[in-house]
């Protein structure tokens, strides 16, 4: 239960904190879904990312699956991108017309494109696998389970603020240089990221690749590219959105550093790394592998040759004491 509290503060706090950043105008203050200003519109979209999570988790909680949890975050950055394009283009008005700006149009359709690549694509590998091993103990805490899901809310609101927040402005600015650099940058992003995928994929389907470790396209410049191009596409969205940012709304910065911050330190590097270590405990291929190759941008191999003394002797003792 403390855990729990502890994530709520926390997810709550830094919500709060971005609402009032990222908002260019006072805190929610009509009481009716009539027009709305960028604050209420925002606070909505935060209402719903943090929602359809929590309507997710009371059937979740009962059956003590986690099957659905990946694709439910697909399902809310839908959701919260949807309702945050639609009520900045009016549609709550009775007395204005709806209208779509291009760039919050493309913007939120990056978006989808992206979250529905990724929940198709995490969907097919759960139910192929059957369970994600990070909910085995979990699940079966109630208080516990529902802190995972209010992390993924919270996940979904600060990684797409940019977003939001052009949808939110009502904004109709011109196309500017910073909307082109931002698009090309996340097409570049999402290209490298839908690459690396595709030929982890192909390399795991191939049986003579079983118990190997891949060494080859994008793999062998990096040891996570997927990552990479993940990180990279969400700093092209923040730099599109600076097209309508003023003052304080600078603050959404946080949200492409969240991204880095989640996957080198949280849920994304450290567990990977982690299995690799222990899957191929020994090999000196694989030692040499980490040794000279990039952890995240892509970059020229390394010539080490030898795996450090200190490494082996480490391996060595991590394998007496198994």
């Amino acid at each position: 239960m403390i855990r729990l509290l502890v994530v709520l503060i926390f997810c709550g706090g830094i919500t709060i904190g971005l609402l009032y950043g990222a908002a260019n105008d006072t805190w929610p203050e009509s009481s009716s879904l009539g027009c709305m200003n960028q604050s209420t519109i925002l606070f909505i979209t935060a209402l719903v990312a943090y929602g359809v999570n929590w309507i997710v988790f009371v059937p979740a909680a009962i059956a003590q699956t986690e099957k659905y949890y990946d694709f439910t975050g697909s399902v809310t950055y839908f959701s919260a991108t949807i309702i945050s394009l639609l009520l900045g283009a009016g549609v709550s008005c009775s007395d204005v017309g709806v209208s779509f700006h291009p760039r919050a149009v493309l913007q939120s359709f990056f978006v989808l494109i992206w979250c529905v690549r990724l929940g198709s694509f995490l969907f097919a590998r759960i139910k192929k696998d059957g369970k994600d091993g990070r909910f085995d103990e979990i699940k079966i805490n109630p208080p516990r389970f529902l802190g995972a899901w209010t992390i993924q809310g919270a996940w979904v609101f600060f990684t797409a603020l940019p977003v939001f927040l052009v949808n939110s402005s009502g904004s109709d600015k011109a196309i500017c240089a910073n909307d082109v650099i931002g698009w090309l940058v996340w097409a570049f992003g999402f290209a490298i990221e839908v690459i690396a995928d595709n030929q982890k994929g192909a390399f795991a389907a191939n049986p003579a690749n079983k118990g190997k470790y891949i060494n080859e396209g994008l793999w062998y410049y990096s040891r996570h590219p997927n990552y990479f191009g993940e990180m990279t596409l969400w700093f092209g969205q923040f730099i599109a959105a600076t097209a309508v940012m003023e003052g304080s709304q600078y603050c959404t910065i946080f949200s492409p550093f969240f991204v880095i911050f989640l996957l080198m330190k949280v849920s994304g590097v450290p567990m990977l790394e982690k299995r690799g270590e222990e899957k191929f405990k020994g090999d000196t291929g694989y030692a040499l592998y980490v040794l000279n190759t990039s952890c995240i941008i892509p970059l020229p191999k390394g010539t080490k040759t030898e795996v450090p003394q200190e490494k082996l002797l480490q391996e060595q003792t991590q394998v007496n004491t198994v």
